[in-house]
């Protein structure tokens, strides 16, 4: 069930809206996202994303942007350089979210100094669509 999202930077010059879709929230242990986050990454999908305030996108591969705020280094955004869909740091929304995370991404990449026991299904590489 779609619902509307509302979230914002560490400092709240970027702020957002959005509505959620029905992708899946899940981490992200890739070398890239684990640099960017300084740690693990997780996001979910989004639609119609509205964005105030100073949001610069950087191109992490010829793939992918990220998005963060200019003034507090919050780490808000990912997408596809060819897609619409945009995901979102979860930990960016503001609370109750109604998420839960479902599983893990990029395990064959992940940090040497944790451990994944959560339980939740684990990926080599990206999940199966």
């Amino acid at each position: 069930m779609e619902h509307d999202l509302a979230g914002h930077c560490l400092c709240g010059a970027v702020r957002f809206r959005a509505q959620s879709s029905d992708d899946v929230l899940r981490a992200c242990h890739c070398g890239q996202c684990r640099r960017w986050s300084g740690h693990v990454w997780a996001a979910v999908g989004v639609r119609n994303l509205t964005v105030e305030g100073p949001v610069r996108w950087f191109a992490s591969s010829e793939a992918a942007e990220r998005g963060f705020c200019t003034e507090c280094g919050s780490a808000l955004f990912w997408k596809r350089r060819d897609g619409a869909e945009v995901d979102v740091a979860p930990g960016a929304l503001d609370q109750p979210t109604g998420m839960r995370l479902q599983g893990h991404i990029f395990v064959a990449d992940k940090g040497d100094y944790y451990d994944i026991a959560d339980g939740l299904p684990q990926f080599p590489q990206e999940a199966p669509e």
